[in-house]
Parts: structure tokens; C-alpha cells; sequence
């Protein structure tokens, strides 16, 4: 949990393939899953936030395909950083609006 902005920004753009200034936060954990760090773009400038846990650890979402990579939504990062298990959220079923496509 060393690494700053520059060395964070290039594990994004050379072992992830993903543009860091994308707008997305890119979330680095440690091994023992009580460290965590979100690196993002700001618009003007890049952003870490780092939290060390006292007790307890942060819960990984089971990606379906076990790749160290993955995609997860801001209400999954809230529920981490939270503390929330994510095994027992069950979510009330809700409308949904169907994606269009974006190509012209």
C-alpha cells in the first residue's frame, strides 16, 4: 500500500488496459483485505482515498469469472466501505430502463 499517484495510475493504464482518466475509481486492496485505496480523476487532478480498518476487513463481490479486474456499482463500493456483506443485501426488484444503443 506503498504506491502513490503515479505508480497507481500505471498498474491502471499497463496491467488493467483502462484509461485512468475515464472517470471511474479504480479501487486497490491489500492482502489482507483491511487496507484499501480508490484512485480517480477528478476532472483537474487525480484523488486517493485511503482507509485503514482497526478491526475487522473488507468484503470482496465474487466476480464471476475470478479476474483480480472487475467492475462493481457505486452502491456495491458504498456497502464495502461501510461494512455491509454483501452476501445478505437482497434488493427489491425495481424498473430498470433498457439500454439504447449508442451508435449512430
Amino acid at each position: 500500500m506503498r504506491k502513490g499517484f503515479d505508480s497507481l495510475c500505471g498498474i491502471v493504464t499497463s496491467e488493467l488496459k483502462m484509461n485512468v482518466l475515464s472517470g471511474a475509481v479504480f479501487i486497490f486492496m491489500n492482502k489482507k483485505h483491511n487496507q484499501l485505496k480508490l484512485l480517480l480523476w477528478e476532472g483537474d487532478g487525480f484523488a486517493i482515498y485511503y482507509k485503514r480498518l482497526e478491526k475487522g476487513t473488507y468484503e470482496l463481490p465474487l466476480s464471476s469469472n475470478h479476474d483480480k479486474d472487475f467492475s462493481i456499482t457505486n452502491e456495491a463500493l458504498h456497502y464495502i466501505l461501510q461494512g455491509v456483506s454483501l452476501k445478505s443485501v437482497r434488493k427489491r426488484k425495481r424498473y430498470q430502463q433498457p439500454h439504447l444503443p449508442t451508435g449512430r
